[in-house]
């Protein structure tokens, strides 16, 4: 028989006892009080133990739920900052890609304008000979001319 159901015998006897008029007190078996009290007693220790126990089991339970939701916690900032590093790798690898495309464009542009002003003056250079050669042919011809 459990305490509760003891507690619930004890009110029945003291309910169904005989009152006494204008006293408001009840006649009971004190035999019968007696033996339901020190059964309370006895059975009373093992309901406290087990109360002490679901008291101590929940509260490992919320413990450990608790270090369970800081690991969580602790793996998902873990995560999110494992993804920023990674986005902060992308972003400065584009930055550096640009800057390369940057100088290899300037480089381009610089070897094209180079390759253009030695074209040119190798041109002036056959110009200037051509223009010489030119002169000699017109000079020879011209004493040609001069010898008939």
């Amino acid at each position: 028989m459990d305490v509760l159901k003891m507690l619930e015998e004890l009110e029945e006897i003291v309910e169904s006892g005989s009152s006494i008029p204008f006293a408001q007190k009840v006649l009971v078996d004190k035999h019968e009080i007696l033996e339901i009290i020190k059964e309370i007693r006895i059975h009373l220790p093992d309901e406290v133990k087990q109360a002490q126990w679901i008291k101590e089991e929940r509260q490992r339970i919320l413990v450990e739920a608790q270090q369970e939701a800081d690991t969580v916690i602790q793996e998902a900032n873990e995560h999110i900052a494992t993804m920023v590093e990674q986005d902060e790798i992308t972003r400065l690898a584009i930055k550096q890609a640009e800057e390369i495309t940057a100088q290899a464009q300037i480089g381009a542009k610089e070897m094209r304008l180079g390759a253009r002003d030695y074209a040119d003056e190798l041109l002036s250079r056959v110009e200037n000979t051509l223009n010489e050669l030119a002169e000699t042919v017109k000079n020879n011809r011209d004493e040609l001319k001069g010898m008939k």
